[in-house]
């Protein structure tokens, strides 16, 4: 009967455990996440950090992670994640590197950027397909600028009467050299061809490009949307240009005869006379200058007027 005081005193005097509070980095954060009721898969799911990282942060393993830097970045995004003191645990991450094997071999002065502040790759295919849109919008934009005549243009320029090159003048003295060559001054697509549809040049001319006509060309023409972005020259002597800025050309003579009738019919208006005066006499004849030398062209120049003279005097006569 005297041991049971003993026994019972025995038990009321064992001290209760007391719960032993977490010391390393690590604990702390596994702690806080165990008393949210969070798993190590949601802190990943939210930090979008690789599980085993975070892992390895729980274990204090930082000899498992890239380098001191992400060793700090990550605890401090768990950290914020669990509700604890980033600051702090940075800290003490820092303070459990330094004192390891990781911290004594190894030195990085740079952090790398928050992982949670990381565009998530939606925002990144976003991005990308803006990028897209805009280089195929600009692409888009320079080839409208490039873009020959349309068929339906091409068509009705074919169904119109060709051009005959402007009113028919003197034909002017062909030069020693009847070369004709197209310059580009700019980006410009065109087409040369022959009387039997033979295409001599088609295609995009770039700036600066030159191309010669064959000599043995029959009546070529040519066919343009730009008429201005071309230089012609027949034997290194400067044309007019074949047509109005920005308009479709077609069937336009292009040979060395046909260009430079063309220029000469642009120099004509400047030798017409005022308005109301006498057309200009053309040259004079040999004969009329030396005051009737040549008598013979006088009587040829006149022979109308005798037989008029000699029909009226035999009238009264009958």
């Amino acid at each position: 009967m005297s041991d049971e005081p003993e026994l019972e005193t025995g038990v009321e005097s064992a001290p209760a455990e007391q719960p032993i509070a977490p010391d390393t980095p690590g604990a702390k954060l596994r702690a806080a996440r165990e008393a949210r009721g969070m798993s190590i898969q949601d802190i990943a799911t939210r930090t979008r950090i690789a599980q085993r990282q975070l892992e390895a942060i729980e274990n204090d393993d930082y000899a498992a992670l890239p380098g001191i830097p992400y060793a700090v970045g990550f605890a401090r995004a768990y950290a914020r994640t669990v509700g604890m003191d980033e600051v702090a645990i940075a800290a003490d991450v820092r303070h459990a590197v330094n004192q390891s094997d990781l911290g004594a071999n190894r030195y990085e002065a740079f952090e790398p950027a928050d992982p949670a502040r990381v565009p998530s790759r939606m925002l990144a295919w976003t991005a990308a397909l803006i990028a897209i849109v805009v280089v195929a919008g600009f692409a888009l934009w320079r080839t409208q600028l490039l873009t020959p005549p349309t068929g339906e243009e091409i068509a009705k320029q074919e169904e119109a009467p060709p051009s005959r090159g402007g009113p028919a003048t003197a034909a002017p003295a062909r030069p020693v050299d009847q070369t004709v060559t197209f310059t580009a001054v700019d980006d410009v697509w065109l087409r040369i061809y022959d009387e039997a549809g033979e295409r001599l040049k088609d295609g995009l001319m770039k700036k600066g490009e030159v191309f010669t006509l064959p000599a043995d060309a029959r009546n070529p023409m040519i066919l343009t949307g730009r008429p201005q972005a071309l230089a012609v020259a027949v034997g290194g002597k400067a044309i007019a240009p074949l047509g109005a800025a920005d308009r479709t050309i077609a069937d336009v003579p292009v040979s060395a005869t046909a260009l430079l009738a063309r220029a000469a019919s642009t120099q004509a208006p400047a030798a017409l006379p005022a308005a109301g005066g006498r057309p200009a006499p053309r040259r004079a004849a040999p004969g009329a200058a030396t005051g009737g030398e040549s008598p013979a062209s006088a009587d040829e120049a006149q022979p109308s007027a005798p037989a008029q003279v000699t029909t009226g005097t035999a009238t009264p006569a009958d």
